[in-house]
């Protein structure tokens, strides 16, 4: 058998080699849900340790919406598998590269227009993997976040977002690409220089110009009114020396239920949005609890679809608890965490595009592929970067995964070192309970997935002795 693998040619290796590692991966991380979701099965009651900061109700839900995600996670994962290897096998992609071909050919553009063919392929590629991920994502959304009450959404507004996130992203998708595309084939040999450089521009203008005008394609963003929470926002981030310009509110509670907060921006440009979810005084979520004057058949109606559609009763954070997330949140800022993440992040893509040059002259990598008699840019970079690299990519998964861990530790310390040690701690609680997480979890799970720490570890962390 080992004689008869040694004797494949080099391209026949790197394919099935590919295959292999793919499917080892695939089984890792199945073998890993399966610890987790044994944790989710047996573990019925709330934890003695656990018993004073979630309630065995809360505790019963977020077990089985953990549950149910899991196992949406399991079928999910082994369709996207089995459908990689399938166009692997049935050599999927130079059939699509074939067709985009005739398809770019029609408007009058040969074999000598690469560019124009790649970004035909890539709205064709791009294109099947939105329909074919768009029944997953209904369940998901439909199914399992309507069961436990976070969908917020119906089904015309889901299938008007989705077109809009298509457009969106191919009019980002296709013109970066060709110009990447365009400074590989000028480039010369330091063609990964300028290549890499590109890319870095290209990330940081979509950093700054995301939240201000392609967020709000999707979201409504409003300034948070003036008053109690603004001015202590103000002040907290004055007291750090942080060069906050504009706070924002998202309406992210006409999707989901879910809660977030972040900040963005360069420089003395920074700006923090706010999801209405987070606000305890500000989520329409909680308004809809409340009554509402009316006849008695509105008020009966209103009282009926809460029934039919349940929905989490209390949400959000009260204002210190608020504010103390935001400290955890300058935290990564003021420690440097989100320098630190870009310099690794350009460091890693300098890398990448090094071994790219060294590799892409290799004829074997295309014909394993099923590229015999053309190796096309746009597909040296597919090839590469999501298939020769896959091992180097999961180990550098697991490292980011574990410096974020870290990373949580240290902003959490610095919220606390802001006096704001108990907000932070009730904030947690609530974040948890209002997101329906799992406080237990399975060691190797945990250490392989959560780039947050567990709840119990920050906590205890929150409530321990000082770290130098």
């Amino acid at each position: 058998m080992l004689q008869e693998i040694l004797a494949l040619p080099v391209e026949d290796k790197i394919f099935y080699a590919v295959l292999v590692f793919s499917w080892t991966v695939y089984i890792w991380e199945a073998y890993l849900a399966y610890r987790q979701r044994k944790i989710y099965r047996t573990t019925m009651h709330v934890p003695t340790e656990l018993g004073k900061i979630m309630d065995s109700e809360t505790f019963e839900k977020s077990r089985l919406y953990q549950l149910d995600k899991s196992n949406f996670g399991f079928w999910s994962g082994l369709y996207s598998e089995a459908e990689g290897t399938l166009i692997l096998l049935l050599g999927g992609i130079p059939f699509l590269w074939k067709v985009s071909g005739n398809l770019t050919a029609r408007f009058g553009f040969g074999p000598e227009y690469e560019i124009s063919h790649s970004l035909a392929f890539l709205m064709l590629a791009t294109l099947f993997s939105a329909f074919t991920g768009l029944p997953w994502s209904l369940y998901n959304t439909f199914v399992i976040e309507e069961k436990h009450g976070f969908n917020q959404q119906t089904l015309g507004f889901f299938l008007k977002d989705a077109l809009k996130k298509f457009a969106v992203t191919q009019c980002i998708l296709l013109p970066v690409t060709s110009l990447l595309l365009y400074i590989i084939k000028i480039g010369g040999d330091y063609f990964f220089i300028y290549a890499w450089l590109f890319t870095l521009i290209v990330s940081l203008i979509l950093v700054t110009i995301y939240a201000d005008y392609i967020a709000p394609l999707f979201d409504k963003f409003t300034p948070l009114p003036d008053g109690e929470l603004k001015s202590e926002i103000e002040s907290m981030a004055k007291s750090i020396y942080f060069p906050l310009t504009k706070v924002y509110v998202v309406e992210g509670s006409k999707r989901s239920s879910h809660s977030n907060a972040y900040f963005y921006g360069f420089f003395k440009n920074k700006r923090i949005v706010l999801f209405d979810t987070l606000l305890e005084d500000y989520s329409p979520l909680n308004k809809s609890g409340e009554k509402e004057p009316g006849t008695v058949e509105e008020n009966e109606a209103v009282a009926n679809e809460s029934k039919s559609k349940p929905k989490n009763k209390k949400q959000g954070c009260s204002n210190p608890e608020v504010l103390a997330v935001l400290g955890h949140e300058l935290g990564h800022w003021k420690l440097g965490h989100t320098v630190k993440n870009i310099v690794i992040s350009q460091m890693n893509s300098f890398l990448c595009f090094f071994l790219f040059a060294v590799l892409i002259g290799q004829k074997e990598l295309f014909m394993a592929f099923g590229f015999h008699d053309t190796q096309p840019t746009l597909i040296g970079l597919m090839i590469i970067f999501q298939f020769i690299f896959s091992p180097y990519n999961e180990l550098l998964s697991f490292c980011l995964t574990v410096l974020s861990r870290r990373f949580e530790f240290q902003a959490d310390a610095f919220a606390r070192s802001m006096g704001r040690s108990s907000e932070l701690y009730s904030a947690l609680i609530k974040l948890n309970k209002d997101n329906l997480g799992f406080p237990v979890a399975d060691w190797l799970f945990s250490m392989w997935h959560y780039s947050h720490p567990p709840l119990l570890e920050r906590l205890r962390a929150l409530t321990g002795p000082k770290q130098d």
